[in-house]
């Protein structure tokens, strides 16, 4: 299919999209590099994004994938939070004549974390604040796809608390990393601690929280559970998260 995939974009001028689960991008991957290499406007959309595919088990389970596709060269990959998100990095893909997208969409439900029309889509930017609890705060919150709801919820916990923060959606790594640094300073240096939230490896949010932050992902194989049994199990969910921060920044 994505080597079909590949063959339209280089012999036609239609744009092709193919979706499959993310944790079959394994068996894409060469296709994939090939349209990296070859600058081809191909859109793969996979879905069953992380460890919420549930009963499955960790065999359907994605865990390093979203790592594996952020280290190709020239692929632009979204982790949209929302419908409306979605419809953002959708665009991106399609106004992208030289770069192939993956954008990975979660299988479970999720409550929409932009409830508003705004002509300026925010996803372009790869990263961008979408609450904050203070005028004047002391923690950064770092979240893609369906880990955005947890953070905002980790964020109102820790708010009753007296911790104040504001939270950032990051729908594309990629396309943050390529903001101007006087952006990147707002998003990242405007708190001495971070956090970041995503329902795959860590490895890849270490050099965005520093020394001073924690990663709160998955960093082992997945199970076969209820999707929120699985999330528990991993801890991710709101208590131990805000519990963990809060010792961080108490320290």
């Amino acid at each position: 299919m994505c080597g079909i995939m590949n063959g339209l974009a280089l012999h036609s001028n239609l744009i092709p999209y193919g979706g499959t689960f993310l944790i079959f991008s394994d068996y894409c991957k060469p296709s994939i590099r090939l349209s990296a290499l070859m600058k081809q406007r191909v859109i793969y959309v996979m879905s069953h994004d992380s460890i919420g595919l549930g009963e499955d088990g960790p065999t359907h389970q994605p865990v390093e994938q979203l790592s594996n596709l952020r280290s190709i060269p020239n692929l632009n990959v979204y982790r949209p939070a929302d419908t409306i998100e979605t419809f953002e990095c959708w665009e991106l893909a399609l106004k992208n004549y030289t770069s192939p997208s993956v954008i990975a969409l979660s299988r479970q439900k999720i409550n929409p974390v932009r409830k508003k029309y705004e002509p300026k889509n925010k996803c372009a930017s790869g990263a961008y604040e979408i609450l904050r609890t203070n005028k004047k705060i002391e923690l950064t919150v770092l979240a893609t796809g369906s880990e955005v709801n947890l953070a905002i919820e980790v964020s109102h916990k820790l708010a009753t608390q007296n911790i104040y923060s504001k939270v950032i959606s990051v729908p594309s790594l990629e396309l943050f990393n390529n903001q101007s640094e006087k952006y990147k300073n707002e998003i990242m240096n405007e708190t001495k601690y971070k956090i970041s939230i995503e329902a795959g490896l860590t490895e890849t949010w270490k050099k965005y929280v520093g020394k001073n932050g924690i990663c709160f992902g998955v960093d082992d194989f997945g199970k076969s559970a209820p999707e929120k049994d699985v999330f528990k199990s991993f801890y991710l969910s709101s208590n131990y998260i805000a519990t963990q921060t809060k010792s961080m920044i108490n320290k």
